[in-house]
């Protein structure tokens, strides 16, 4: 009986270690993904810049072969601010990235353009939205920006996004900030939503909805020029825009991933760009399907490129 006892004790006590043990775990967890670098985004930036870098990237995009056209499996307005949010940490990347072999480091230079040109071509290709209905857009964006930029300050304030994408996103005023910056807040939020949306009172429709009335606002405005496309439909043209800024984002994302491999920390400077799954709302949001969700990485451990790359060797442009 004495030995009896003495053996449920130590089992007991060996029970209570394992559970401390687990405990410990999951706090140095916690502490690891608390360290993790704020999250950044930016305005897509106004229909006449997005114009401009349409028409320059047109040549590149043009000449893509149609076998070569991806399938849109993101929702392209949060992509492209998620990928200008990551233009200046890829710039700090540039001079070592221009050193690796065979390495196009024109795929940096160019990200700026080659994203708002995908902007610009998916304006091109969503439904048209009357005039009239531009009143009623904005009295359902002017809350939803706002309850959203009030979630997303306390956020900044505690570290999980970072605090001048947001504030630039305050800064905004007028019809036109008010569409990208509903486009930059969906954004932000898809990029940090595993992380975020347990500490929120955002929920996932207003991200998905930001998403989508921000260019329906951008449409009734008239803020969107049809130009020549070689007898493309808007469609196809959006295909081969956002073919052409994804190619050039796995390319960054694969020089991050080989750059700061040994730090683990390429998705600072590389987010990816399929972080929230959730139905689409129909509207003006475009006709992409909701992309399945990416594994979420283990704290500490960079997330791998888009279409693939790593330490085995440096990127391939």
């Amino acid at each position: 009986m004495h030995e009896c006892k003495h053996f449920v004790l130590h089992r007991g006590r060996a029970f209570s270690q394992a559970v401390d043990l687990a405990m410990t775990f999951v706090m140095a967890k916690r502490r690891a993904k608390s360290k993790s670098s704020p999250i950044a985004a930016a305005k897509p930036g106004i229909p006449k810049e997005a114009a401009l870098a349409f028409a320059d990237a047109q040549p590149s995009w043009a000449a893509l072969s149609t076998q070569n056209l991806r399938a849109i499996n993101v929702d392209i307005p949060s992509a492209v601010a998620i990928a200008i949010g990551a233009i200046p940490r890829l710039g700090e990347l540039r001079e070592a990235a221009a050193k690796l072999p065979d390495y196009d480091v024109s795929c940096i230079d160019r990200l700026g353009t080659f994203a708002l040109a995908a902007w610009y071509a998916h304006l091109l290709a969503l439904p048209e939205v009357a005039s009239s209905q531009l009143a009623a857009l904005l009295e359902e964006a002017k809350p939803l920006r706002e309850d959203m930029l009030l979630a997303a300050e306390l956020l900044a304030h505690k570290g999980y996004f970072d605090r001048r994408s947001v504030a630039a996103i305050r800064a905004g005023s007028g019809n036109l900030d008010t569409a990208n910056d509903l486009v930059a807040l969906a954004a932000l939020f898809s990029a940090a939503w595993a992380r975020v949306e347990n500490r929120t009172t955002v929920e996932k429709p207003d991200v998905v909805r930001a998403s989508t009335l921000g260019p329906e606002i951008l449409i009734a405005m008239g803020a969107r020029d049809r130009p020549a496309s070689d007898g493309l439909s808007p469609a196809e043209v959006r295909a081969r825009a956002f073919t052409l800024f994804a190619n050039a984002y796995d390319q960054c994302r694969r020089a991050a991933g080989y750059l700061r491999w040994n730090q683990k920390d390429a998705g600072d400077y590389a987010p990816s760009l399929r972080p929230l799954r959730g139905p689409r709302r129909g509207g003006g949001g475009g006709a992409e399907p909701e992309p399945e969700p990416e594994p979420e990485p283990e704290d500490g451990e960079d997330p791998e490129p888009e279409d693939g790359g790593g330490p085995e060797g440096p990127p391939q442009a």
